[in-house]
């Protein structure tokens, strides 16, 4: 694909949407290469953290520093398959990959106690005190059978948001 500036090719294009599981379609593939070039400013064919968090939605989230660690350098075809969990065609189980690494921020596999209690830290901000973080996670994996030890995997955290809806769909606008 060359530098972020060049055209894509209709073999580029067939080449992202295999390396996507074909989540998006052929013109949305075009639509987030344009917006690929926006964000890479200096043309160098990966976007950089600075340049991610110049999309005031990204940079709003509470998770975006969690995110950023995902995302940072991402060349086009790794940008299109990190954006595919939030096409309305991802399977749950692909969305739950994606919830699972942001909260694996050692990624080693696991999610412990602390990783959630991280999470929740950055959700909540300053409206809970670590405390309070400390007593309601302790109290929701009691009920689901868990303790403070528990680490999970990926297959638990299928098995506890596998019959969720989750909503993560982002609308990709083609022209």
């Amino acid at each position: 694909m060359g530098s972020a500036s060049s055209m894509l090719t209709q073999y580029d294009i067939e080449e992202v949407q295999e390396h996507c599981n074909k989540l998006f379609s052929q013109q949305e593939i075009v639509s987030l290469y344009e917006r690929f070039c926006q964000l890479d400013r200096n043309a160098k064919g990966f976007i950089s953290a600075d340049e991610f968090l110049s999309v005031p939605e990204f940079a709003m989230n509470p998770l975006s520093q969690r995110l950023l660690k995902m995302v940072d350098g991402l060349n086009f075809k790794d940008f299109v398959a990190f954006l595919s969990a939030f096409s309305a065609k991802a399977s749950l189980k692909q969305k739950i990959e994606l919830i699972f690494k942001v909260y694996d921020s050692d990624y080693n596999g696991k999610v412990a106690f602390n990783d959630i209690l991280e999470v929740l830290k950055d959700l909540t901000g300053s409206f809970m005190t670590d405390k309070q973080r400390e007593q309601v996670l302790s109290h929701v994996l009691l009920e689901a059978g868990y303790t403070r030890e528990s680490s999970f995997c990926l297959a638990d955290f299928v098995k506890v948001l596998g019959n969720s809806s989750i909503k993560m769909d982002v609308e990709i606008p083609v022209d």
